[in-house]
């Protein structure tokens, strides 16, 4: 589609001094790091206090059941989020969405900060948290799309992959500071004391949290290739649906390429805690693997995305992929052989080396798929839909396979691989600028 550059505004002649490339990063670390760390909150809290707090089934499995179901629910409005804000940030902007959906992700985590649980109100309980977490969804469907494409559409076409990884550390951010604050509450409480109030600690924080993420996303705006877009008059009136419409093959690719990632990610961070403390009694090791992990990731995910930008997303991405497909078998294969030293090991070394080769390049490599026109409808509703069916029902689909597998774990590992098969068609189906352009090229885009 062809567009004309609008005559720039006093607003915009002042733009470059406002949206420095480190205000940009700094942007998309913070805000995503705020997102995902109120998500992530939820998913621990889900494998270790939800059930016995909110949720008053027949058997400790059908309260297990019930928690991680509303685990679920907020990944099932992610897609509903994306679908929204993509229509609303394809036709008015990235930043303002990305202000509210940081607004709604901090409140809707504090006030589960401070709800009554079942004992103190009743059905009343689990109806608020169900509606929080809605919330919550809603909010991760929009954030993800605005920040990806904010960092991604600010970088030189040569540096995609590493602008855009900023985004995605915003996960291990958030995965820091919710298993650090956990692990710390855990420590300075009895287990009377986290039951009592303890667990509501780090989502009571949530409200501090926003006040700075806010703070530094207020001074980013839209990036000119869209600026220029809105000053023609060429925006879409429906991008959602011209999107499915015109693009539906970068639509499925997307979609594709996250769900193994996401898989893996919330097999090891959230129904791993739970095979842990009903196999071997406890999980403290995988929260201070994955801790680690995180901390790496905050360094490994823009190395990779760098990595990506040199070599190109597929041969990356694939080489991640496969690792994911052996890390899924060699995690449950240390858990049940009881060495409790060896599994944090592999968990950090697949984190790091598997699930953060595949996450490092995905901003870049999403946004790459679509046209400026509908790239926030696309982006968001691929990311989200490869959400749900790789990571959303995983703990829950996970709780059920192992069950129906004698309680074992191998139906799990092989609905992994399934889920890795799947992300390498799509890898290989995908559209890879970086690889279109000469080696020469991309050295002197990089320069």
């Amino acid at each position: 589609m062809t567009t004309q550059t609008a005559t720039p505004t006093p607003t915009e002649r002042v733009e470059p001094q406002r949206s420095r490339p480190i205000r940009v990063l700094g942007s998309a670390f913070a805000g995503t790091t705020l997102e995902w760390y109120d998500f992530y909150l939820y998913g621990i809290a889900s494998a270790i206090i939800f059930n016995t707090q909110f949720f008053h089934g027949s058997t400790p499995f059908i309260s297990l059941l019930a928690s991680f179901g509303t685990l679920a629910v907020g990944v099932l409005a992610r897609p509903v989020g994306g679908v929204i804000a993509g229509h609303i940030g394809d036709r008015v902007g990235r930043k303002a969405l990305l202000v509210v959906s940081l607004l709604a992700m901090g409140i809707s985590s504090f006030l589960i900060g401070v709800l009554p649980n079942y004992e103190s109100i009743g059905i009343w309980a689990p109806i608020g948290l169900v509606a929080l977490r809605i919330v919550q969804g809603l909010s991760a469907g929009a954030e993800w799309g605005g920040s990806a494409l904010l960092s991604v559409e600010h970088a030189p076409s040569g540096l995609r992959g590493f602008f855009g990884s900023f985004t995605q550390i915003g996960s291990a951010g958030g995965m820091l500071l919710a298993t650090g604050l956990y692990g710390i509450v855990q420590a300075l409480c009895t287990e009377e004391q986290f039951a009592t109030f303890g667990w509501r600690l780090p989502f009571l924080a949530s409200g501090v949290f926003v006040i700075v993420a806010l703070w530094i996303r207020l001074g980013v705006t839209d990036a000119q290739e869209f600026r220029q877009l809105k000053g023609s008059g060429a925006v879409e009136q429906a991008p959602v649906r011209q999107m499915i419409a015109r693009h539906p093959r970068a639509l499925a690719v997307t979609t594709f390429l996250r769900v193994a990632q996401n898989g893996i990610y919330y097999l090891v961070t959230v129904y791993l805690l739970t095979y842990l403390k009903q196999t071997q009694g406890g999980s403290g090791s995988v929260l201070t693997a994955v801790m680690i992990a995180s901390a790496i990731g905050l360094v490994s995910g823009p190395f990779w995305g760098w990595v990506s930008d040199k070599v190109g997303r597929r041969p990356v991405s694939i080489i991640g992929y496969l690792g994911i497909g052996v890390f899924g078998w060699a995690i449950f294969l240390a858990a049940d052989s009881g060495n409790t030293a060896i599994l944090p090991v592999i968990i950090v070394i697949g984190l790091v080396f598997a699930h953060d080769v595949v996450y490092g390049p995905q901003a870049a490599w999403f946004a790459e798929q679509f046209p400026v026109e509908v790239r926030y409808s696309g982006v968001s509703m691929g990311y989200q839909l490869g959400t749900l069916i790789g990571g959303g029902l995983m703990p829950f689909t996970a709780t059920l396979l192992y069950a129906w597998g004698g309680q074992t774990p191998w139906l799990i590992t092989a609905y992994l691989s399934v889920l890795v098969v799947l992300s390498v068609i799509a890898a290989l189906l995908a559209v890879d600028p970086t690889r279109q352009r000469s080696p020469r090229t991309r050295n002197q885009e990089s320069a």
